[in-house]
């Protein structure tokens, strides 16, 4: 049987498409994971920017979450830093255990939508900030506690709350992931009284 050289190069073409393919799908380290939630908790008042109203707080557990006070937020200007706060707000993550695209690396963080729309699995009234994605690093695994650090393009750092203990094994220092998340915006925050 006498192929064509059109034959040919078409066959080429298509195993070179399917090995780059392969290839692609063989970069991905584990299946993405995925969470939308509301989340309630007490921490510190490590920083705030009256500009932009947001205000670092640091968890119990040492976890650090950078949020920004929506409107609805009263008493915003009362906020101290060393304040101890209890405060609700919305989260949205998807991380996706592979290597970066040369265009995301070209173009480490990208918005990709602008603040106020619930990502899709969230409850539609949630308020979000800005939705990014980014390339980031992961520079702290805290297993006993079960929360991965991971550091930005812009060099500012994220704590996030792990629930797979075989996940958390399975990330090592220096592990380049991608990250899509929402901005956290407050949706209340009320000052708490600590007794010395």
């Amino acid at each position: 049987m006498k192929l064509s050289k059109i034959s040919v190069l078409s066959i080429a073409l298509m195993l070179l498409f399917s090995a780059v393919s392969f290839a692609q799908e063989t970069k991905e380290r584990r299946a993405p994971r995925e969470k939308a939630e509301q989340v309630t908790m007490q921490g510190t008042v490590s920083a705030i920017n009256k500009e932009t109203r947001e205000i670092t707080l640091m968890s119990k557990e040492g976890g650090l979450v950078t949020l920004t006070a929506g409107e609805e937020v009263e008493r915003f200007d009362e906020i101290a830093v060393d304040d101890v706060m209890q405060f609700d707000y919305y989260t949205y993550i998807k991380a996706e255990f592979r290597d970066p695209t040369p265009e995301e690396l070209a173009e480490p963080l990208q918005m990709m939508a602008e603040g106020g729309k619930a990502p899709e699995g969230m409850d539609p009234g949630a308020v979000v900030g800005a939705i990014a994605k980014a390339v980031v690093t992961i520079e702290v695994l805290n297993r006993p506690n079960m929360i991965a650090t991971v550091k930005g393009p812009n060099g500012n750092y994220v704590s996030i709350p792990m629930e797979d203990e075989e996940l958390i094994t399975e990330l090592k220092i220096g592990e380049v992931l991608i990250l899509t998340y929402a901005e956290a915006m407050a949706i209340s925050l009320e000052k708490i009284t600590v007794s010395q």
